[in-house]
C-alpha cells in the first residue's frame, strides 16, 4: 500500500479539473466584455462634433413670394449722342453735364460765316430773277394791248398783215420767256432753300427732353458726323438721357426663363441704396438666348420714377408670384433652403437637430421658390434645420452649429 500512494498523488482529479475550467472560461469573458464596453463609451465620448450650419424652418408668408431672383442694371432706352449735321468748327458749346434741357433747345453752334454767305447769295439771286420776272410781265402787258390795237386797225384795215403779225410773235415770244423766267424763280427759291438748310445745319439742337450726361467738344474743335480717320475731329458734342425712358435689363438662366413672364411683378433694389424696394414688372423676355451665358434678357418697366435712378447702376431684382396664382393650401408647410434637402433613394430627407445630435427625417417637398424649397410634411414651423449637410452626415452624430439663420 505504501509502494501506490505516490502513484495516486499523481492521479488527477476530474471534477477539480472541471471546476477550475469554467472559471477561467468566465473570467477571459468578463474581460473582453468589460473591454468591449469601455472602447463603446471611449468612442461615444470621444466622438468630435460635426460643425453644420443651421436654418429656422419658416412659414410662407401670406404675400405675393419671390420665385427667381436676379441681377442686372438701369438703362435708357432713350438715350442719343447729339452731333451736328455737317463738318464744322464749335463757335459756341451751350451745355454742362446734369443739365435738363428740352427738346429742340440750342445746345451748340458751329462757325456759320461760309453757310451764311451762301445763303445771301442765294437770296440775291432770286431776288434778280424775281425782278427779271416782273420786268418781262410789264413788256407781255404792253405787248398784248399792241396786238389789240394792231388787231383792231387790220380790221379797219388800217394797219397791214405783217405788222399784226410782228405784234403778235411778240406777245408769244414774251409769253415763253416769262415762263422761263418763273422756272428760274423757282430754281432760285429751291437754291436759298438748300442754303437755308445748310445754315441752319450749324445749329444743333436737342432732340428730345432730357439730361446732359457727357460734354465731349469744346468751342473751337472740328466736329463732324463721320469719323475722322483717327484725327483730332469730335464725332459728338454731348449725350442727352430721357430719364422718362429709364428701365431694369437683367439675364435670367435660361433654365429658370419659364418662371418668367410679361407683367409679372417685381420686386428691385439698387446697390446703391439697399433699403429701398422698388416696384416694377416685367416689359417683355427678349426672344434670343446668349449661348455664351446661356442666359435670355429680360426687360423690366420701373413702376414708381425717382431721381436716385440714373443709368448704369447695378440692381437685384426678385420676380415675385401673383396673389391670384397662389392656390388653396399652398400656404401650408414651411419653407427652407433648398441645399438643405438631400435625395434618397426612398424619398427625401433633412436632418434636424435634436439637443447637440441630429436626427434624419423623411420629407415631402413642394414647389420651389427661388433658392428655397417647400417642405409639406415632415417638419413643422421654428425646427432647427441643417443646411448643406455634410455627405459623411447620418443620423444619431454629434454636431456643433457654426451659425443660426431665419431661412432667407
Amino acid at each position: 500500500m505504501s509502494e501506490q500512494d505516490p502513484l495516486k498523488e499523481l492521479r488527477i482529479d476530474r471534477a477539480d479539473r472541471d471546476g477550475g475550467g469554467h472559471r477561467g472560461l468566465w473570467l477571459v469573458l468578463a474581460i473582453l466584455a468589460a473591454g468591449a464596453l469601455g472602447g463603446a463609451a471611449y468612442s461615444v465620448f470621444s466622438e468630435s462634433p460635426v460643425p453644420v450650419d443651421v436654418v429656422i424652418a419658416q412659414a410662407p408668408s401670406a404675400g405675393p413670394e419671390a420665385v427667381l431672383d436676379a441681377t442686372g442694371y438701369v438703362i435708357a432706352r432713350r438715350q442719343a449722342t447729339v452731333s451736328s449735321k455737317i463738318s464744322g468748327k464749335l463757335a459756341e458749346v451751350l451745355i454742362e453735364e446734369g443739365v435738363q434741357v428740352e427738346a429742340d433747345q440750342l445746345l451748340a453752334r458751329l462757325d456759320d460765316t461760309d453757310a451764311k454767305a451762301q445763303l445771301d447769295l442765294a437770296r440775291a439771286r432770286l431776288a434778280a430773277a424775281q425782278a427779271r420776272l416782273g420786268e418781262i410781265q410789264v413788256q407781255l402787258e404792253q405787248n398784248r394791248r399792241g396786238l389789240k390795237r394792231q388787231t383792231e386797225l387790220r380790221a379797219r384795215k388800217l394797219a397791214s398783215e405783217e405788222a399784226l403779225e410782228t405784234a403778235s410773235t411778240q406777245v408769244e415770244t414774251l409769253s415763253a420767256q416769262l415762263e422761263a423766267q418763273r422756272s428760274q424763280v423757282r430754281v432760285s427759291e429751291a437754291e436759298v432753300a438748300v442754303a437755308q438748310v445748310a445754315y441752319d445745319n450749324t445749329v444743333v439742337r436737342a432732340p428730345f427732353a432730357g439730361v446732359i450726361v457727357a460734354k465731349a467738344a469744346q468751342p473751337g474743335e472740328i466736329v463732324s458726323p463721320m469719323s475722322a480717320g483717327g484725327g483730332f475731329t469730335r464725332t459728338g458734342i454731348g449725350t442727352i438721357v430721357d430719364m422718362d425712358s429709364l428701365e431694369i435689363e437683367v439675364d435670367v438662366n435660361e433654365a429658370f426663363i419659364n418662371r418668367v413672364r410679361p407683367d409679372q411683378p417685381v420686386q428691385a433694389v439698387l446697390d446703391a441704396y439697399p433699403d429701398w424696394t422698388i416696384p416694377a414688372s416685367v416689359i417683355a423676355i427678349i426672344p434670343t438666348a446668349d449661348r455664351s451665358k446661356a442666359t435670355v434678357r429680360v426687360r423690366i418697366r420701373i413702376d414708381a420714377k425717382d431721381p436716385r435712378l440714373i443709368p448704369e447702376m447695378g440692381v437685384r431684382v426678385s420676380f415675385l408670384r401673383d396673389e391670384t396664382e397662389v392656390s388653396d393650401g399652398a400656404t401650408e408647410g414651411v419653407l427652407i433652403p433648398a441645399s438643405a434637402i438631400r435625395g434618397h433613394d426612398d424619398g427625401s430627407v433633412v436632418f434636424v437637430l435634436d439637443g447637440d445630435h441630429v436626427r434624419e427625417r423623411k420629407v415631402t417637398p413642394g414647389e420651389e421658390i427661388g433658392d428655397r424649397r417647400r417642405v409639406e410634411q415632415g417638419l413643422i414651423e421654428g425646427e432647427r434645420v441643417v443646411r448643406d449637410p455634410p455627405l459623411a452626415l447620418a443620423d444619431g452624430m454629434r454636431v456643433s452649429t457654426r451659425g443660426e439663420v431665419e431661412t432667407p
